[in-house]
């Protein structure tokens, strides 16, 4: 069955953000099939979908966020990062159960999707066993949204490190041939926290089982080391890089790596001011990212405004060009999709990529009258979300979600039972969050 977007102001974001006013979109088959002049009317059977008064553009792509952390939100508003990793991950991670773990990742998906946020790179260093990850997987594939899914050993050291956890994974979750929305990768901790000699095992055995590579890395240290060990490449996205040093983004750009900057949780947090105009000058694909909702909201309007404001307030800019609104939208949608390997079927509305499309209501307190839609789409937020589609499914209408995506409408996780949609899914986080709370 084909779709009809009709009457909206599309932005599209390919080569660069621009407006198409009236422009049509047709889907057929979860993938976009032209954007352009009306093209006459729909065949039988068709849905049309009348975006009058909305701004029509491609779904947003969250390049770093730990999902399995929503059922922690703001524990951590007035902590540093130094209080983060003591509390979170040295206190309640090693708590999580698989049912915390399902839950978690469950609801912080359907946030992303509230939030017009279709693609999530989920960084995930809480799969302390098999059935840890089974959880994930699953609550991502109920969810509806399109997601990265990458596996982090639970600790730093030799004890917590498990080849063998990351082929069962590949092997169970991601067999030889077409995933859907969910693929794997590897969330590697060295050589950042561990040492190189596991960093260089980890990095084969995710080359081995074509998993991309993403790491936290900040300062002077981390790129060069993996340059000195050969292990710098086209499959890696650096997470951060606050300090990492003009020769080290080189070092990122010329083996055509990646980043991903999180400005929100890096200004509150202490690491130090985004590198979001260091790394676009140095050539360095560069999305955005919520990061973790222990600290900030999980969407990205948030994340474009803060990237706008650190950047264009940093000191010693001189004469380096501002950072616009079209640049941040763009990291936001195709030049992330860039930067998790994914451009070539998401981040724009180009025809013949997936058909990844949401609908602001350009009506809304906020938002009205519009006057530039690209900057209109920086300053709005999830409240001005009206619809969401995932490869043509609509997983939002009229500004509520319809529920949890699983083709059986019953829930695969370790909590089963009937699939009420996001009442369920709420309830879930609320049972998880009490569990921990009381630690």
């Amino acid at each position: 069955m084909r779709t009809y977007i009709t009457g909206g102001t599309v932005v599209d974001t390919e080569p660069e953000p621009h407006a198409l006013p009236g422009a049509v979109v047709v889907i057929e088959d979860g993938v976009i099939v032209s954007v352009g002049p009306d093209p006459g009317p729909p065949e039988p059977g068709a849905e049309v979908v009348d975006a009058t008064g909305r701004i029509v553009m491609p779904g947003l792509v969250d390049t770093h966020r730990h999902l399995w952390q929503a059922v922690l939100r703001g524990v951590c508003a007035d902590r540093t990062l130094g209080e983060y990793l003591t509390l979170v991950l040295g206190r309640l991670a090693p708590a999580y159960d698989p049912g915390d773990v399902y839950a978690g990742v469950l609801w912080g998906a359907l946030e992303a999707l509230d939030a017009g946020v279709t693609t999530v790179f989920d960084w995930s260093h809480v799969q302390l066993t098999p059935d840890h990850t089974d959880a994930e997987v699953a609550a991502l594939r109920e969810s509806g949204v399109r997601a990265v899914f990458a596996y982090g050993h639970p600790g730093t050291d030799d004890a917590g490190r498990d080849p063998g956890a990351v082929r069962r994974m590949r092997e169970k979750h991601f067999p030889a041939g077409e995933p859907g929305l969910v693929t794997p990768a590897f969330a590697a901790w060295g050589p950042v926290f561990g040492p190189p000699e596991a960093a260089r095992e980890d990095w084969l055995l995710a080359r081995e089982l074509d998993l991309r590579i993403s790491l936290h890395a900040m300062g002077e240290g981390p790129v060069e080391r993996l340059h000195e060990m050969g292990l710098l490449g086209p499959d890696v996205l650096f997470v951060h890089v606050n300090g990492v040093p003009d020769d080290g983004l080189k070092l990122i750009a010329g083996t055509g790596g990646t980043a991903s900057v999180t400005p929100e949780v890096e200004c509150r947090m202490g690491h130090g001011l985004p590198e979001t105009g260091r790394l676009r000058a140095a050539g360095v694909a560069t999305g955005l990212g919520a990061d973790t909702v222990t600290v900030v909201p999980g969407d990205l309007f948030s994340a474009m405004r803060a990237a706008l404001a650190a950047e264009n307030s940093r000191p010693g800019r001189g004469d380096a060009p501002r950072l616009t609104t079209a640049d941040v939208l763009r990291m936001a949608t195709i030049e992330g999709a860039a930067a998790i390997g994914m451009d070539d079927r998401i981040g724009s509305l180009r025809p013949g990529k997936q058909a990844d499309i949401v609908l602001l209501d350009g009506e809304a307190a906020g938002l009205a009258p519009v006057h530039d839609p690209v900057a209109a789409v920086v300053g709005a937020g999830p409240a001005a979300v009206d619809t969401v589609f995932v490869a043509g499914r609509a997983v939002k209408r009229g500004g509520r979600l319809l529920g949890t995506g699983t083709s059986t409408g019953t829930s695969t996780g370790p909590n089963t039972g009937p699939n009420t949609g996001t009442g369920r899914a709420r309830e879930l986080a609320a049972r998880s969050a009490e569990r921990l709370a009381r630690l």
